[in-house]
């Protein structure tokens, strides 16, 4: 019964030490984290605490029954600690991810260009810890394999994703180019199906543009020091065609850093603010505003696209812009991905660390909320039904045989190839067509923007067109109204 109790105690006593060290580190770590209070009192009880967690990390290495590895407890601690905080964005960063970090801003790695997450812990709707795809970097093996935002891997070369780790999971899919990964991907609930991918050298994307008539289109894909470069060159292209409107696309962006969409954003607006970070570190709490050097004329329409992979600095973008009066946003809810993380070292590891939250010009977080289109445009929706004979259609692997087989076909032989399809599967042939002609545009570079089956572009293009652009701006409403008229929405509690 003592040896009961002793165990217990100790496993409290490691408990305890572990979530105070989380508030030890932040302490430590970030100047001027410390909580208010009686400075000498909270110096004492985080001497105190620092002396619990060495004698209990001592006392394991010493006394478990099995010889422990200093490492596995060390990063066992940190890992429950950043999960304690129950916030995603906040983690401990073994040596791996710290080099996958930097493989990433450098700009280049070996990979399937999938932009993934996987929560530490038990999901909120209660699937398993599959990994999910947040969005596919366009031309990349993970893109020409027709990988979607919103799929699940379940599985890497056969082991169950939801095993493991993020950093196993990151391990597993990039390699050196050449080398193959076969996934199973999950699509809603019915479709599920097979791929093998071979890696390749992955460029991180920026930008790509293209003139759509006199509409500039710049669509933006992440955000990385060279960014605002790369869209200060394509609105220069735009000029030399006299564009006379410009549509920003953000679909599936999943962010980037901070000071480079303060950057982008700093193209359209004409001074004032951007965006503005609030901590309780106080550096952390201050205005990023734009200057007065505009590179787009403020009589330019200008309509921003987003949808649910859009996400952190591409909201700040959207949110700046909306809010700023200076661009009609059109397409579904954003991410909600408002919160500032800092880079910590730790000799080859790292923390990452949720540092201040971002607020909109309105004055507004959308964190965990995302920002609302001004017009909603969705695509269209499978039926259970449909989405039971598609999965049919994407494991029988017809629509890639095809386009193996017939490389140069012509506008009858794919429309033939689509009836045949539809006679057998019973699905809309404009789908059909669409997905024909996307695996044709997987096996060679993609085309800038799809104006003939992406209908958030079209819906966009039209509203352009329209000469109704002015009387939407007037009537657009800025995040900070929108949400106060959500909150006087709310039902009342019974």
């Amino acid at each position: 019964m003592d040896f009961k109790r002793n165990k217990m105690s100790l496993k409290w006593v490691w408990i305890t030490a572990t979530v105070i060290l989380c508030s030890f580190f932040a302490f430590a770590l970030i100047p001027g984290a410390a909580a208010q209070g009686n400075a000498n009192t909270s110096q004492v009880q985080a001497q105190n605490y620092t002396n619990l967690i060495q004698h209990a990390f001592s006392f394991i290495l010493q006394n478990y029954v099995d010889e422990v590895d200093p490492k596995v407890l060390f990063e066992g601690a940190m890992n429950g600690m950043f999960e304690a905080l129950n916030d995603p964005n906040s983690l401990y960063m073994t040596e791996s991810d710290m080099d996958s970090m930097n493989d990433t801003t450098q700009g280049s790695f070996g990979g399937l260009g999938l932009t993934i997450n996987q929560p530490a812990g038990q999901r909120p709707d209660g699937k398993p810890r599959w990994v999910e795809v947040v969005s596919p970097i366009e031309n990349t093996p993970g893109w020409r394999a027709g990988i979607n935002p919103g799929d699940f891997i379940v599985e890497i070369d056969g082991v169950a994703t939801e095993t493991l780790t993020p950093d196993e999971t990151l391990s597993r899919l990039r390699g050196m180019p050449g080398t193959t990964v076969r996934l199973l991907i999950k699509r809603g609930e019915r479709i599920e199906f097979p791929v093998t991918i071979t890696r390749a050298v992955i460029e991180v994307p920026t930008v790509r543009h293209a003139m759509i008539g006199d509409t500039g289109y710049l669509r933006i894909t992440t955000f990385t020091p060279f960014t605002a470069d790369r869209a200060k060159d394509a609105i220069d292209e735009f000029k030399k065609n006299n564009y006379t409107s410009l549509i920003i696309d953000l679909r599936g962006n999943y962010g980037g850093l901070l000071n480079a969409s303060v950057q982008v954003a700093n193209l359209f607006l004409d001074g004032g603010l951007v965006v503005r970070t609030r901590s309780r570190i106080p550096h952390e709490n201050r205005p990023f505003m734009a200057d007065r050097d505009l590179a787009v004329p403020i009589d330019i329409p200008i309509i921003v696209l987003i949808n649910e992979g859009s996400a952190s600095a591409s909201e700040i973008v959207a949110g700046a812009l909306k809010d700023r009066g200076r661009a009609y946003l059109v397409g579904e809810n954003t991410f909600g991905k408002g919160s500032v993380q800092q880079i910590s070292h730790l000799n080859a590891a790292g923390l990452r660390l949720t540092i201040a939250r971002y607020y909109t010009p309105s004055d507004v977080s959308i964190d965990n909320i995302g920002i609302p289109p001004d017009r909603r445009v969705s695509f269209p929706k499978y039926t259970e039904e449909d989405a039971i004979r598609l999965n049919e259609l994407i494991n029988a692997n017809k629509i890639p045989e095809f386009v193996s087989e017939n490389p140069q076909a012509t506008a009858v032989q794919i429309e033939a190839f689509v009836r045949t399809l539809q006679r057998e599967y019973n699905l809309d042939p404009s789908e059909l067509r669409r997905l024909v002609r996307n695996e044709f545009n997987r096996t060679s570079f993609a085309p800038v923007y799809d104006l003939e089956y992406d209908v958030q572009l079209q819906e966009a293009i039209n509203i352009l067109r329209s000469g109704n652009y002015n009387n939407l701006m007037q009537n657009a409403k800025t995040l900070r109204e929108l949400q106060q008229e959500a909150e006087n929405n709310l039902p009342l509690a019974s």
